[in-house]
Protein backbone atom coordinates (compact mmCIF):
# COMPACT_ATOMS: atom_id res chain seq x y z
CA UNK A 1 0.00 0.00 0.00
CA UNK A 2 2.78 2.09 0.77
CA UNK A 3 4.27 1.98 -2.67
CA UNK A 4 0.94 2.30 -4.28
CA UNK A 5 0.59 5.49 -2.51
CA UNK A 6 3.89 7.03 -3.06
CA UNK A 7 3.33 6.17 -6.67
CA UNK A 8 0.10 7.68 -7.05
CA UNK A 9 2.25 11.29 -5.16
CA UNK A 10 4.93 10.96 -7.72
CA UNK A 11 2.51 11.24 -10.78
CA UNK A 12 0.50 13.60 -9.25
CA UNK A 13 3.85 15.56 -8.54
CA UNK A 14 5.09 15.00 -12.26
CA UNK A 15 1.50 15.93 -13.42
CA UNK A 16 2.01 19.35 -11.99
CA UNK A 17 5.15 19.32 -13.19
CA UNK A 18 4.31 19.36 -16.58
CA UNK A 19 1.24 21.26 -16.39
CA UNK A 20 3.47 24.07 -14.72
CA UNK A 21 5.95 23.95 -17.45
CA UNK A 22 3.14 24.35 -20.52
CA UNK A 23 2.18 27.74 -18.32
CA UNK A 24 5.64 28.45 -18.24
CA UNK A 25 6.35 28.27 -22.04
CA UNK A 26 2.85 30.11 -22.85
CA UNK A 27 3.85 33.13 -20.32
CA UNK A 28 7.37 32.65 -22.36
CA UNK A 29 5.38 32.95 -25.60
CA UNK A 30 3.20 36.37 -24.54
CA UNK A 31 7.00 38.33 -23.22
CA UNK A 32 8.02 37.41 -26.52
CA UNK A 33 4.58 38.25 -28.33
CA UNK A 34 5.02 41.66 -25.91
CA UNK A 35 8.33 42.31 -27.29
CA UNK A 36 9.42 42.06 -23.31
CA UNK A 37 12.84 40.08 -22.05
CA UNK A 38 11.66 37.33 -19.60
CA UNK A 39 13.32 38.83 -16.89
CA UNK A 40 14.43 36.68 -13.81
CA UNK A 41 11.61 38.71 -11.82
CA UNK A 42 8.48 38.08 -14.24
CA UNK A 43 9.66 34.40 -14.38
CA UNK A 44 9.65 34.59 -10.81
CA UNK A 45 6.53 35.61 -10.43
CA UNK A 46 4.73 33.65 -12.94
CA UNK A 47 6.08 30.68 -10.72
CA UNK A 48 4.23 32.12 -8.41
CA UNK A 49 1.20 32.37 -9.88
CA UNK A 50 0.91 29.16 -11.64
CA UNK A 51 1.87 27.27 -8.42
CA UNK A 52 -1.28 28.81 -6.49
CA UNK A 53 -4.91 27.26 -6.90
CA UNK A 54 -6.11 29.94 -4.88
CA UNK A 55 -7.89 33.55 -5.90
CA UNK A 56 -5.20 36.57 -4.68
CA UNK A 57 -4.64 40.10 -5.05
CA UNK A 58 -1.58 41.96 -6.54
CA UNK A 59 -0.81 43.11 -3.08
CA UNK A 60 -0.79 39.03 -1.74
CA UNK A 61 1.60 38.23 -4.69
CA UNK A 62 4.11 41.37 -3.58
CA UNK A 63 4.20 39.97 0.19
CA UNK A 64 4.65 36.23 -1.60
CA UNK A 65 7.74 37.66 -3.00
CA UNK A 66 9.11 39.35 -0.07
CA UNK A 67 8.76 36.33 1.99
CA UNK A 68 10.61 34.42 -0.13
CA UNK A 69 13.22 36.94 -0.19
CA UNK A 70 13.08 37.99 -4.06
CA UNK A 71 13.64 41.78 -4.79
CA UNK A 72 10.66 42.16 -7.04
CA UNK A 73 8.80 45.78 -7.07
CA UNK A 74 5.54 46.23 -6.78
CA UNK A 75 5.15 47.94 -9.86
CA UNK A 76 6.87 44.80 -11.57
CA UNK A 77 4.30 42.49 -10.02
CA UNK A 78 1.40 44.95 -11.01
CA UNK A 79 2.83 44.98 -14.92
CA UNK A 80 3.44 41.39 -14.83
CA UNK A 81 -0.34 40.78 -14.13
CA UNK A 82 -1.62 42.74 -16.39
CA UNK A 83 0.53 40.81 -18.94
CA UNK A 84 -0.65 37.84 -17.88
CA UNK A 85 -3.88 38.74 -18.20
CA UNK A 86 -3.59 40.42 -21.58
CA UNK A 87 -2.16 36.84 -22.65
CA UNK A 88 -5.28 35.38 -21.33
CA UNK A 89 -3.12 33.20 -18.68
CA UNK A 90 -4.89 35.04 -15.49
CA UNK A 91 -8.05 36.34 -15.12
CA UNK A 92 -9.06 39.42 -13.27
CA UNK A 93 -12.22 38.81 -10.97
CA UNK A 94 -14.42 42.00 -9.81
CA UNK A 95 -16.02 40.10 -6.80
CA UNK A 96 -15.97 43.30 -4.70
CA UNK A 97 -15.84 46.94 -5.32
CA UNK A 98 -12.50 47.66 -3.53
CA UNK A 99 -9.97 45.25 -5.00
CA UNK A 100 -9.59 42.89 -8.10
CA UNK A 101 -8.93 39.35 -7.34
CA UNK A 102 -6.89 37.11 -9.67
CA UNK A 103 -6.56 33.39 -10.99
CA UNK A 104 -4.43 31.41 -13.32
CA UNK A 105 -6.58 30.01 -15.97
CA UNK A 106 -4.34 28.85 -18.57
CA UNK A 107 -4.84 25.02 -18.28
CA UNK A 108 -7.69 24.85 -15.94
CA UNK A 109 -11.10 24.05 -17.02
CA UNK A 110 -13.85 27.19 -17.02
CA UNK A 111 -15.97 27.08 -13.50
CA UNK A 112 -18.08 29.40 -11.96
CA UNK A 113 -17.77 31.41 -8.79
CA UNK A 114 -20.12 31.85 -5.57
CA UNK A 115 -18.94 34.72 -3.11
CA UNK A 116 -19.66 35.39 0.57
CA UNK A 117 -20.13 39.19 0.55
CA UNK A 118 -19.58 38.98 4.85
CA UNK A 119 -16.33 37.11 4.95
CA UNK A 120 -15.53 37.12 1.12
CA UNK A 121 -14.88 33.08 0.66
CA UNK A 122 -15.36 32.01 -2.76
CA UNK A 123 -16.44 29.04 -4.02
CA UNK A 124 -15.77 27.59 -7.20
CA UNK A 125 -18.39 25.11 -9.06
CA UNK A 126 -19.09 23.97 -12.40
CA UNK A 127 -22.78 23.17 -13.30
CA UNK A 128 -23.04 21.51 -16.91
CA UNK A 129 -26.39 22.57 -16.70
CA UNK A 130 -25.65 26.20 -16.63
CA UNK A 131 -23.70 26.03 -19.41
CA UNK A 132 -25.62 24.00 -21.30
CA UNK A 133 -28.77 26.97 -20.83
CA UNK A 134 -26.69 29.57 -21.33
CA UNK A 135 -25.48 28.59 -24.76
CA UNK A 136 -29.04 27.41 -25.61
CA UNK A 137 -30.26 30.81 -24.38
CA UNK A 138 -27.18 32.47 -26.64
CA UNK A 139 -28.26 29.92 -29.61
CA UNK A 140 -31.82 31.46 -29.59
CA UNK A 141 -30.58 35.08 -29.50
CA UNK A 142 -28.01 34.12 -32.25
CA UNK A 143 -25.53 35.61 -29.90
CA UNK A 144 -22.01 34.06 -30.45
CA UNK A 145 -20.47 33.95 -26.58
CA UNK A 146 -16.64 34.34 -26.44
CA UNK A 147 -16.62 34.20 -22.26
CA UNK A 148 -18.61 34.63 -19.67
CA UNK A 149 -18.39 35.11 -15.94
CA UNK A 150 -21.11 33.70 -13.64
CA UNK A 151 -20.90 34.88 -10.24
CA UNK A 152 -23.34 34.22 -7.53
CA UNK A 153 -23.29 36.78 -4.38
CA UNK A 154 -24.29 36.22 -1.13
CA UNK A 155 -23.51 34.46 2.04
CA UNK A 156 -21.70 30.98 2.71
CA UNK A 157 -22.59 28.76 5.10
CA UNK A 158 -20.98 29.75 7.74
CA UNK A 159 -21.80 33.19 7.95
CA UNK A 160 -25.31 32.43 7.43
CA UNK A 161 -25.42 30.01 11.15
CA UNK A 162 -23.84 32.59 12.70
CA UNK A 163 -26.72 35.46 11.78
CA UNK A 164 -29.31 32.63 13.43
Amino acid sequence: LYLDFRDVQLRILSKMAETIIKEMEAFRSALKEAGLAATRQRLQLAEIIFSTHQHFTADDLYEWTRKKGWNIGRVTAYRTLKLMVDAHLVEERHFRRDRVVYEHVFGHDHHDHMVCTSCDTIIEFESPAIEKEQNRIARKHGFETTSHSHTLKGHCKKCTSRKK
